[in-house]
């Protein structure tokens, strides 16, 4: 498995040791972290009370299930209120009692849980698929505001006209389905895979077709 550049794994446990012992972990292994001794400090860095600011880079949290104040869980709760799981893959710290909870977390979209005392190699194997899937994500999520870019671009007209080329219409039909002459089709055609920067209407089906 290739490593994603500039990836960032935020710790949040409020145990200073534990915090210290990942941080030397994930950083010997060439992985950026970012530690907090409590769910409320990656709240107030994220700033999940308003607009959230996860980073545009791959990232992940290794999350303590339990802590004083806020706990784990109501951390993560949070994230999914916000719409943030896919980007942020969530890892839960467990100890053996938590790990029910940790397994019914993972079935709501926690991408994993480790039980304390973990392995270094199966944990930092899996906040590497972690960064994996978060940085597939940014790359969606770039790809469809590109495509929305160039789709904006567009005219009315030309939508229509794109929209007719994509369902397999001949020039001959699409005129006849919009009222407006052949000529005047291939006009919007021409300017349609210009602005979608594509040059057949094969490529311009796939270049629409972006993964959800």
């Amino acid at each position: 498995m290739q490593p994603v550049q500039d990836a960032l794994v935020y710790v949040v446990d409020d145990d200073e040791s534990v915090r210290q012992a990942l941080a030397w972990l994930l950083r010997s292994r060439g992985l950026q972290t970012q530690c907090f001794d409590s769910a409320e400090g990656l709240i107030a860095h994220l700033g999940l009370d308003h607009a959230p600011q996860v980073p545009r880079q791959a990232c992940c949290l290794l999350l303590d299930v339990r802590m004083p104040g806020i706990s784990g869980l109501a951390l993560f709760e949070r994230l999914i209120d916000k719409g943030l799981l896919p980007q942020l893959p969530v890892i839960f710290l467990t100890g053996h009692a938590d790990v029910p909870t940790a397994v019914d977390a993972v079935k709501r979209g926690a991408f994993d849980f480790c039980e304390k005392p973990f392995s270094d190699n199966s944990l930092v194997d899996r906040v590497e698929q972690a960064l994996q899937r978060s940085a597939q994500q940014l790359h969606t999520q770039q790809v469809q505001k590109s495509l929305a870019e160039l789709i904006e671009g567009l005219t009315e007209r030309e939508r229509e006209v794109m929209h007719c080329v994509v369902e397999g219409l001949p020039n001959k039909l699409i005129a006849d389905q919009l009222h407006i002459s052949v000529r005047t089709v291939e006009v919007h055609r021409a300017r349609v895979f210009e602005k979608m920067a594509v040059r057949s209407a094969v490529e311009l089906s796939n270049r629409l077709r972006v993964p959800g």
